[in-house]
């Protein structure tokens, strides 16, 4: 169990994708994304979601996101959040999302 204390270190955050190109050096079939996440500035993250979504499908689709992990190498890349998603039963992963559309940066309580 976590304390509510815990909880609230993490920083999750909306954002919307600006631009999605395929990871070619990522050892998992993977996407770098640029996420804008309003006042906080634009972050890049490394997505292994290439079963279920395309690029054009990616670009102004809003997130969610942890924003507050220290930057992560892949490759050589450094990926600045984590995408959230959910495994489906075909173990693939499908995006945390909203259902209306809300300001980017915002975050979730």
């Amino acid at each position: 169990m976590i304390t509510w204390n815990d909880f609230e270190k993490i920083d999750i955050r909306i954002g919307t994708i600006l631009t999605a190109q395929p990871f070619k050096k990522a050892k998992q079939p993977a996407y770098q994304l640029s996420i804008n996440f309003g006042d906080m500035g634009i972050k890049k993250s490394s997505a292994q979601i290439t079963h279920l979504y395309t690029i054009e499908d990616l670009i102004g689709k809003q997130i969610i996101a942890v924003v507050n992990f220290p930057p992560k190498q892949i490759a050589n890349f450094f990926s600045e959040c984590l995408v959230l998603g959910v495994y489906n039963n075909n173990e693939e992963v499908v995006l945390l999302a909203v259902d209306k559309p809300v300001e980017n940066g915002s975050k979730i309580c």
